[in-house]
């Protein structure tokens, strides 16, 4: 069993954050998945034409990520919340990466719906998953860089389990150990936001989308809520 958790001076100073988590077992990474393939291309298409466009700075949805990174200490023009830096890399270069299909699939989600969405591959994760203040002297393996090793400051909001850091400024970048790769065949994917009172239709949209992106490679999937008054959830 995996337990998701908010910790609670994470919540008490964002009361209005929610973010679904969707689960996938037995995921089948290595075969084609077509409908994500369209997604990321109708996407395109839209840019190209010009009648869509990726959330920027200026928008709500960006502006509130913003915010929360300058509260606890990120300056977030220079390390961006991932739904930023992945909008504006898609405005500029008019195509989104292709990493894998499930990686593929909540970025085209995420971008779609302006949230930051991210995935851990829970074969690799260790003991609970927390969302809390580091205090310093938590290590971090950036994704794609196997022999460097960080230290948090303290007061940044991190994703944690029981061995270091999955994922440093809440949402900006992920850890080495528990990337999503073609061989992962259990995933837990989160996709966020600070105003569920304005937003929170935007996060069951997103996860509604991801599930269904999922299932046709999936034995099972699953969404769960994490937000201030359910802090925690175990599947």
């Amino acid at each position: 069993m995996t337990v998701f958790r908010i910790a609670s001076a994470v919540a008490d100073a964002f009361p209005d954050t929610l973010i679904a988590v969707v689960t996938a077992a037995n995921l089948r990474g290595h075969e084609p998945w077509p409908d994500t393939a369209s997604a990321l291309e109708d996407l395109e298409q839209q840019v190209a034409d010009g009648s869509w466009q990726p959330a920027d700075e200026s928008d709500p949805r960006i502006e509130s990520w913003h915010a929360a990174y300058r509260s606890f200490g990120t300056n977030p023009r220079r390390i961006r919340p991932s739904v930023d830096a992945l909008g504006r890399r898609f405005a500029k270069k008019g195509t989104l990466p292709r990493i894998n299909p499930a990686v593929d699939s909540y970025n085209a989600v995420s971008v779609h719906h302006g949230l930051p969405a991210g995935a851990f591959d829970l074969a690799q994760v260790t003991g609970d998953v927390e969302i809390r203040y580091a205090d310093g002297s938590e290590e971090f393996t950036p994704l794609g860089e196997p022999d460097t090793v960080e230290n948090p400051k303290p007061g940044e909001i991190i994703y944690t389990d029981t061995t270091d850091i999955l994922t440093r400024h809440w949402n900006h970048r992920d850890a080495h150990r528990t990337r999503v790769t073609e061989d992962s065949t259990h995933v837990a994917f989160v996709i966020e936001t600070l105003h569920a009172e304005r937003d929170g239709h935007l996060v069951k949209a997103a996860a509604h989308e991801l599930q269904g992106l999922l299932l046709l490679h999936a034995d099972q999937t699953a969404v769960y809520y994490l937000n201030p008054a359910q802090p925690q959830v175990s599947f």
